[in-house]
């Protein structure tokens, strides 16, 4: 990346705004898998799909995160690289590749809930075949401390604004600011803190009843 923020898109008039870093990240949804019709074709970030890799597609995470995706029906895990976006379904999170689909047990019932954490872009690899599998030991994000993200911008201002919003609301809010290694400065505005995920989803049902729509979980 050049340190500047992903460009937004959008799909059947909604507009997606892709993070910057999406590691701590974590969300409960269900997830679907896409194969053979798209095999071999350009995904979204111009890698060429394989079915038999353990890739996924995920609406605003940025390319090449790892991200590990545990099937919450029977407790199985795979860890899949982000390299594509989607799905565009009502309720979808992620999109997996049939052979990430096929370690979780996804394939016969199509769809199943499931909890996602992004862990970073960046971590071990060895080369297996055609993919590269991740050297990572993955902890049991359920516990924990989460905060919820609500925004995040380039401009301080903007952030503060929203802040002085919030407080009004919520006892806590407050910015971090992230880092590029480009050294671009981001302003990351969060709220509430909870030490299970359970109650930080509640967190993110009132938010969204609130009107704040793309609010997502991070684990500190």
């Amino acid at each position: 990346m050049d340190g500047r923020l992903p460009k937004s898109y959008s799909v059947n008039g909604v507009i997606y705004y892709p993070l910057l870093n999406g590691e701590g990240l974590v969300q409960e949804g269900m997830a679907s898998w896409y194969g053979k019709e798209f095999h071999g074709k350009k995904t979204s970030s111009g890698e060429i799909y394989n079915m038999y890799g353990k890739t996924a597609a995920h609406k605003i995470l940025p390319f090449g995160t790892y991200v590990k995706v545990e099937n919450l029906a029977n407790r199985r895990e795979v860890i899949v690289r982000i390299n594509d976006r989607g799905p565009f379904v009502k309720g979808r999170i992620i999109d997996l590749s049939y052979g990430a689909a096929r370690q979780i047990g996804l394939l016969g019932p199509g769809v199943a809930k499931v909890r996602l954490v992004a862990l970073s872009r960046k971590i071990g690899q060895i080369k297996s075949g055609n993919d590269y599998v991740p050297l990572v030991e993955a902890a049991d994000f359920r516990k924990g401390k989460f905060t919820i993200q609500v925004g995040a911008f380039e401009n301080k201002d903007n952030a503060l604004r929203l802040v002085n919003r919030l407080i009004v609301i919520f006892r806590y809010a407050t910015i971090t600011t992230y880092v590029s290694p480009q050294e671009k400065t981001l302003y990351r505005v969060r709220v509430s803190l909870s030490n299970d995920l359970t109650g930080a989803n509640k967190m993110v049902d009132k938010l969204k009843y609130l009107g704040f729509s793309q609010v997502f979980i991070v684990a500190l």
